[in-house]
């Protein structure tokens, strides 16, 4: 809930479908909901071998949450917005910014339902909250990263005219193996060009400066 200390609650980032809003603690139930068996949980988050795969994946949703609110600092934080179609939360769309007033980058990360995606959802998600960050946080770069088998996530980039910025292998999140993790990068001038930004609403975002060091 917002309070006058607390001003996080009111932003909102609106496209032709989609509404976004900063996560809730009352939302940890419906995006529990969202999160499908392909959905990988934080791994920096604890595991608890009594607990089953889906509770373990529901256990991080919740920490993950409240880790994001207690950390939140002017040069470390995460925005986890969800992702509101009509009155259902479809998902969740992330966005970071770590050691943000020198580097002035973001990453972002997200998931959709599974019974959501292919709509361009995810597409108009990622956009809203490049909007938020070239625009009022006057972020200089973007950077995300997607398993190399990830086709849905590597178009999103591409086709928000992000470019490709290197590879590595990391552990695989689903098994002992290793996998290629795809990196990409994202300027203000080449978003710019896009002229992507004007399909997204933003409001609610003055009383939520201070909080970002503007």
């Amino acid at each position: 809930m917002e309070s006058s200390h607390w001003p996080l609650p009111g932003l909102r980032l609106r496209t032709p479908d989609l509404l976004l809003r900063p996560t809730t603690e009352a939302d940890l139930p419906a995006v529990v909901a969202t999160l499908s068996p392909d959905v990988a949980s934080n791994p920096h988050l604890p595991r608890f071998p009594g607990l089953d795969e889906s509770a373990n994946r529901a256990v991080s949703a919740h920490q993950s949450y409240w880790q994001s609110v207690g950390n939140w600092s002017v040069d470390g934080w995460r925005l986890d917005f969800v992702v509101v179609v009509g009155e259902r939360i479809v998902g969740v769309q992330s966005l970071e910014g770590e050691d943000f007033p020198v580097l002035r980058t973001v990453d972002s990360a997200s998931h959709l339902a599974g019974d959501v995606r292919g709509l361009g959802w995810g597409k108009q998600a990622r956009r809203a909250v490049l909007a938020l960050a070239f625009g009022p946080l006057r972020a200089e770069y973007a950077v995300t990263s997607a398993w190399q088998h990830n086709a849905a996530s590597l178009g999103v980039s591409r086709a928000l005219g992000y470019k490709s910025n290197g590879e590595s292998r990391q552990r695989s999140d689903t098994g002992p193996g290793v996998e290629t993790m795809v990196q990409w990068r994202l300027s203000r001038a080449d978003w710019e060009a896009t002229g992507q930004a004007g399909s997204v609403e933003i409001s609610g975002f003055k009383r939520c400066r201070p909080l970002f060091g503007l």
